[in-house]
């Protein structure tokens, strides 16, 4: 048996609601804020597990 195994450093989550996207990712589920970066009326926000650090969403 071959075992893999995979890591995910990565994910873009498109959202509607910026705020609502922060409080979840941030209180609900206690990612940390890694960056944010707004620009031309868009808004990006990269958030990730405090104990992953490699790991990261954008959304």
């Amino acid at each position: 048996m071959i075992v893999m195994d995979i890591t995910i450093y990565s994910s873009f989550l498109p959202h509607d609601d910026p705020e609502a996207s922060l409080t979840f990712y941030r209180d609900i589920l206690g990612f940390e804020v890694r960056n944010e970066v707004g620009y031309g009326g868009r808004r990006w926000i990269t958030v990730g597990p405090r104990d992953q650090p490699d790991t990261r969403s954008a959304t």
